[in-house]
């Protein structure tokens, strides 16, 4: 089969053990990011597979239309970036594994490294060494003081065991049965939203974009922070309602925040808001960006392709689909191409 893979930035994909499991397809793999739909649909024109990286570009219905030969598309977590209505009313399988027993270690860490480099304000240290100068303010320690989580699942638990080796008090805000499953595991579960803000020294956000959740933390819930409190989210940026956290953080309330998500990416433009403030650290959602978590989640998205290969179709979203899905044919080469 014709395989696209979109989005692989540093050309990583090839240099991997599990890029073998694509032996014998035709593999095309595109380094740059192009969202232009007629662009796109060039590119993609004679794709049967479709692979991506997670969000990074949007497949929607004006792209789809054009691609007539497209078949499956395989990724893996969520899928807010995919028309899948669109996909299953054209016949096009959709298969993303939701890795729901794998936590995340890579954006875990980088949940922990953002922490610490905010509470010891490392960027602007580092800045003022190179720049000549010997220290550059006074961070804060992180033992006695309280981690809140908001969200319990796979990498916030990651997260919560680093906190506690830094002799942290973890506290949780979730749904329900997550709280539980925190209280399990030795955290405690806050009495409220409201105190749950007030009383995070870091708050680390770790849920899922969905519509429920889209912009579940609101300016009013900002406002209880402590003005020496951190706001850490390596999720998603449209968890916090629009503007919100801008407006916070230039009112002091939480007096810090680091991010590794924007609503729109990849952000390439130095004046955006967040990143002109002093009190901001960022980074370029690098949260999963690592070999092993690569290897990770591809070996999951190439092993959809070989089943639906063999038709025998894993982790479909749209299982509508199957009774019209468009016909596979495979188109065999010796090895992968790129």
């Amino acid at each position: 089969m014709k395989v696209a893979i979109l989005d692989d930035y540093f050309d990583t994909l090839r240099t991997l053990p599990c890029f073998d499991k694509l032996r014998g397809h035709d593999v095309r793999v595109w380094t740059d990011h192009l969202q232009d739909v007629a662009g796109l649909a060039e590119r993609l024109k004679d794709a049967e597979v479709l692979v991506l990286f997670r969000e990074r570009t949007q497949i929607r219905a004006p792209l789809l239309e054009h691609l007539t030969k497209l078949r499956l598309i395989s990724q893996r977590s969520v899928y807010p970036h995919i028309d899948i209505e669109t996909c299953t009313r054209l016949g096009i399988i959709v298969s993303s594994s939701q890795h729901a027993g794998t936590p995340s270690y890579a954006a875990a860490e980088l949940t922990w490294a953002l922490v610490l480099a905010a509470a010891r304000n490392l960027p602007r240290q580092i800045l003022a060494l190179k720049s000549g100068h010997w220290q550059d303010g006074v961070g804060t320690t992180l033992r006695g003081k309280t981690l809140g989580l908001y969200g319990y699942g796979r990498i916030a638990a990651e997260v919560a065991r680093y906190g506690k080796a830094f002799g942290m008090k973890v506290l949780v805000w979730s749904r329900e049965p997550t709280r539980r499953q925190a209280v399990s595991d030795g955290y405690e579960s806050a009495p409220g939203k409201n105190e749950f803000f007030e009383q995070a020294d870091v708050l680390s956000l770790h849920m899922r974009l969905v519509p429920a959740t889209h912009g579940i933390v609101a300016a009013g819930d900002l406002a209880r922070m402590k003005p020496t409190s951190i706001l850490v989210n390596t999720s998603r940026a449209a968890l916090i309602a629009p503007g919100a956290l801008v407006n916070a953080l230039k009112a002091g309330r939480p007096g810090m925040a680091a991010v590794d998500v924007f609503e729109h990416e990849p952000l390439s433009d130095p004046n955006h808001p967040l990143l002109r403030l002093p009190n901001v650290i960022a980074t370029p959602h690098i949260g999963y960006v690592t070999r092993e978590e690569y290897e990770t989640q591809f070996a999951d998205i190439f092993d959809q392709v070989v089943s639906y290969a063999a038709g025998k179709p894993t982790n479909v979203v749209n299982p509508a689909v199957l009774g019209h899905a468009r016909s596979s044919r495979s188109q065999t080469s010796s090895t992968p191409k790129a």
